[in-house]
């Protein structure tokens, strides 16, 4: 390769957050905002991040951690590391592959995705190009009829797990969005949505805002109740996502949930909501082992995946740094997203010194 031709270093990514500005210089510019914002302030968006920051590791020496195994067993799944991408929106506002470009890396990764109600790609085409454990994540609408019918498509197409976002009786005010008045393109929709023959569903896309569309299809009245109802109607294991506080965790084992998701929707929702980091352990000291837990908000290192598994995490999930190598570069920007976040955890491991993930415990890590 000639010198001229070689790509200019600030353009290789070396770490997640490298993608953020290859994607932006890519993106469009409401479209990047979409994916970047938060609630409001976001103030809960920063503080995800910032949680990690207020964390210290105390490593432990001459632990024999030459070799480190990252796998993990999650609800009967073994996968290569506790890593999975996040349910996320409109995946083609990044990359015309989308959620299929997505799943594809997560599977080679030997880990899973968690599919958006709202994705931009059909759930059945996902699970067709899919070489990995795919889950579900529902969204109950107004209507039982469509929810139970994703719910009966999700089984037919081979998803493994169900995950009911439970944070968002209305959406939360996010700005951006307002400021940019923003809309989908005409080759982005809710594909799922599509054989419903409801004009609601799509309508939000040209002529109003994803606020309205919330308000119109979602079920803003949920209560504990309506777990009980999507227990009735699956015999897939439901995790309830959303969840930042050690009561609520509790009642999510009352009703019979297979896991917690410890989230604040990515800051996305209630600005001023505690970060995910900082909530984790007062819910692993209430489940105390009785169900998973997995985390979402603010994971951009291996560091920032090993504090979380210290303080009770069996596996994060991720969503803006996928959405950004998504952008950046399709399935190949996935699958090194996930590369990195994998090296990263085996370099923390060997120097912190555990030479398995179960190994990894609240003892390594201190408050600063």
């Amino acid at each position: 390769m000639s010198s001229s031709s070689r790509p200019e270093p600030e353009t290789v990514p070396i770490n997640c957050r490298d993608f953020e500005a290859l994607a932006r210089a890519r993106m469009e510019r409401s479209a990047y905002d979409y994916y970047a914002g938060g609630a409001e302030d976001e103030r809960t968006l920063a503080a995800n991040e910032a949680g990690f920051a207020q964390l210290a590791l105390r490593p432990r020496m001459l632990a024999g951690t030459e070799q480190v195994d990252t796998s993990v067993d999650l609800l009967g799944h073994t996968l290569a590391l506790p890593v999975a991408l996040a349910p996320t929106a409109f995946n083609k506002l990044g990359h015309p592959d989308g959620e299929i470009a997505a799943a594809r890396a997560a599977g080679a990764a030997g880990t899973f995705m968690c599919c958006s109600t709202i994705a931009s790609t059909p759930l059945e085409d996902i699970a067709a190009a899919a070489t990995g454990p795919l889950f579900f994540q529902l969204y109950v609408y107004r209507d039982r009829a469509v929810t139970t019918d994703l719910v009966r498509r999700a089984e037919a197409a081979g998803y493994r797990a169900l995950v009911l976002t439970v944070d968002t009786p209305r959406l939360g005010r996010r700005e951006r969005d307002a400021r940019n008045a923003f809309t989908l393109p005409p080759d982005v929709g809710i594909r799922n949505l599509e054989r419903y023959g409801t004009t609601d569903a799509l309508r939000w896309a040209n002529t109003s805002s994803f606020t309205a569309y919330v308000h119109n299809l979602l079920d803003g009245s949920l209560t504990w109740e309506s777990v009980d109802w999507l227990r009735s109607i699956t015999r897939l294991p439901i995790l309830i996502k959303g969840i930042l506080t050690a009561e609520d965790a509790e009642l999510c084992i009352q009703h019979g949930a297979a896991g917690i998701v410890v989230s604040n929707h990515g800051g996305r929702q209630l600005d001023g909501a505690i970060a995910t980091i900082d909530a984790l352990p007062e819910i692993a000291a209430q489940v105390a082992g009785r169900v998973p837990l997995l985390l979402d908000g603010g994971i951009r290192r291996g560091t920032d995946v090993f504090k979380a598994l210290a303080l009770g995490a069996k596996a994060v999930l991720i969503g803006r740094p996928y959405l950004w190598a998504l952008a950046a570069a399709g399935q190949d920007g996935v699958s090194q997203v996930l590369s990195m976040l994998r090296a990263e955890l085996e370099l923390t491991m060997a120097l912190a010194g555990c030479k398995r993930v179960d190994e990894i415990s609240r003892s390594f890590v201190v408050r600063r």
